[in-house]
């Protein structure tokens, strides 16, 4: 079982910036694709950015150019460094972690707010 734990959510004005972390419980980033998700109420969950074992990057349109993926693989922790934030981008960020054999684990997320 892997565990992911997220923080770093905040209240933000527009165009602000943030920096999410999740921290796993064990030694997965340089096998697993890591990722961040996002979900608004009334939405679906939808793919922000995921990171491969090799470290192909892969951004959704709707925030390529704002946000960077990256990960500490000593430290078993990636980052979601999200810049020029825009009150659409409020949403719960969940992390996300997916098996070479198909398992997807969640994090429990974690809450990011853009207004004035």
């Amino acid at each position: 079982q892997v565990q992911l734990v997220e923080s770093g959510g905040d209240l933000v004005q527009p165009g602000g910036s943030l920096r999410l972390s999740c921290a796993s419980s064990g030694s997965i980033l340089s096998v697993w694709i890591m990722g961040w998700y996002r979900q608004a109420p009334g939405t679906e969950r939808d793919l922000g950015a995921e990171v491969t074992s090799f470290g192909r990057i892969n951004y959704a349109d709707s925030v390529k150019g704002r946000i960077t993926i990256s990960r500490d693989t000593a430290k078993n922790t990636i980052f979601l460094q999200m810049n020029s934030l825009k009150p659409e981008d409020s949403a719960v960020y969940y992390c996300s972690a997916k098996s070479p054999t198909g398992l997807h684990y969640w994090g429990k997320g974690t809450l990011v707010t853009v207004s004035s």
